[in-house]
């Protein structure tokens, strides 16, 4: 069975820095794209941003320049560097990824918690 597994998450000052990490267990061919998605209570889930199989990166507007998404060596490996983060970045942090033949069945973590606060 294939499952994603983020790690990383926590609590940080404002300005400060984190670097969350998915990885994948299981057997299966290399992801299409993988992602990384967060969202607060009372609200919809939102893409912070994505990359392709073949390194192509998209970014939402507001971590544009702060948040650096790589794929790892290991294969269907994503990391998401977030620096000079800020409050509103506060938010349960999923990573998503989907395969070539099956890119409307995506695959999702169970999340990992930022808090961003003094």
């Amino acid at each position: 069975q294939v499952q994603l597994v983020e790690s990383g998450g926590g609590l940080v000052q404002p300005g400060g820095s984190l670097r969350l990490s998915c990885v994948t267990s299981g057997s299966i061919d290399s992801f299409a794209a993988m992602s990384w998605y967060r969202q607060v209570p009372g609200r919809e889930r939102e893409l912070v941003a994505g990359i392709t199989f073949a390194g192509t990166t998209n970014y939402h507007d507001s971590v544009q320049g702060r948040f650096t998404i790589s794929s790892g060596n290991v294969k269907n490996t994503v990391y998401l560097q977030m620096n000079n983060l800020k409050p509103e970045d506060t938010a349960v942090y999923y990573c998503n990824a989907f395969t070539f033949n099956a890119p409307l069945s995506p695959y999702w973590g169970q999340g990992t918690q930022v808090i961003v606060s003094s």
